[in-house]
């Protein structure tokens, strides 16, 4: 999978979706899905189109929806899926006065997009003015994909924050087709766990905000955990969140490591304790938790 950070020219024409693509739900699959069939139906190249950052925080920097998943996250996907290759669009004043008929010629010229996947809702160029119809009458087709239900309602990304900020993991991962996963790379913390008895992995996000904090029984690859993603109140704070798992009999160096902590069951929300001996108090029967949930799973 080739990702360009620009919109450099294509020589092979290419069947696109466009979209944020947060949380890559069952409803971002589908259109996925269908680029790649009609791509190789009609010997293209299957492409996609994301922004970063999400154009709402750049319009509303105070009012932004939670992250779900990071740009990392959403390029391991891709090319999971086997997508031919990304664009990913620095969201920044100049694309966000980009007029859609300027769009629209880049997208023609330089992209060499025949067919577009994409919802009915889709607008684009400044002051969103641009809709399906535009690309139509310049002459690149569109399929319009098909909304997915779950339940009574359409899959979105603002349904799989909720479900997360609620931790209903098992909502998430019926909207998500998969479990909800935050990585990162290993790296060397204060060691204040080891301190206390309680080693943890520092997990280095490269999500900025994600939409859940507290104590969570976790799997971090294939081995048993807990893992607090939070602020440590009780031990000094910290400007932003971080996510420490302390794996269950566990000893291996994993320092550097690129990692995957899958998100299982909430145990209980962050909080300040008056003293070391209360936290490590409340982390032991955290850890029973856990470790009740792993035997009953």
């Amino acid at each position: 999978m080739e990702v360009f950070r620009h919109f450099e020219s294509q020589k092979k024409p290419c069947v696109m979706t466009i979209g944020n693509y947060d949380g890559i739900h069952l409803g971002h699959q589908s259109l996925i899905n269908q680029v790649i069939e009609l791509s190789k139906d009609k010997g293209m190249q299957s492409a996609l189109m994301t922004f970063e950052p999400h154009p709402r925080e750049f319009f509303q920097p105070n009012e932004a929806p939670s992250r779900i998943i990071s740009l990392r996250e959403k390029l391991e996907f891709f090319e999971s899926k086997g997508i031919d290759h990304v664009h990913v669009i620095r969201f920044d004043e100049l694309f966000a006065n980009l007029t859609a008929g300027d769009f629209l010629k880049i997208l023609k010229e330089n992209l060499q997009v025949k067919l577009l996947v994409l919802g009915e809702d889709f607008r684009f160029g400044k002051n969103r003015v641009g809709s399906l119809k535009d690309f139509i009458e310049a002459g690149i087709m569109v399929t319009v994909a098909t909304e997915i239900q779950l339940g009574n309602s359409r899959v979105s990304s603002t349904r799989v924050r909720e479900a997360l900020s609620n931790a209903n993991f098992n909502e998430v991962q019926a909207l998500l087709g998969r479990p909800f996963v935050i990585s990162g790379k290993v790296t060397h913390g204060d060691k204040r766990g080891r301190e206390i008895g309680f080693p943890t992995a520092n997990i280095h996000m490269f999500h900025e905000r994600p939409p859940l904090r507290g104590v969570f029984a976790v799997k971090l690859d294939n081995f048993n955990g807990i893992a607090n993603l939070g602020t440590r109140p009780t031990i000094g704070g910290a400007e932003k969140l971080n996510l420490e798992v302390h794996i269950f009999n566990f000893s291996k160096d994993i320092y550097g490591k690129h990692v995957h902590v899958t998100f299982l069951q909430k145990i209980r929300d962050e909080k300040k304790f008056k003293t070391i001996d209360e936290l490590k108090q409340q982390i032991t029967l955290d850890v029973d938790k856990a470790e009740s949930f792993f035997k009953h799973e």
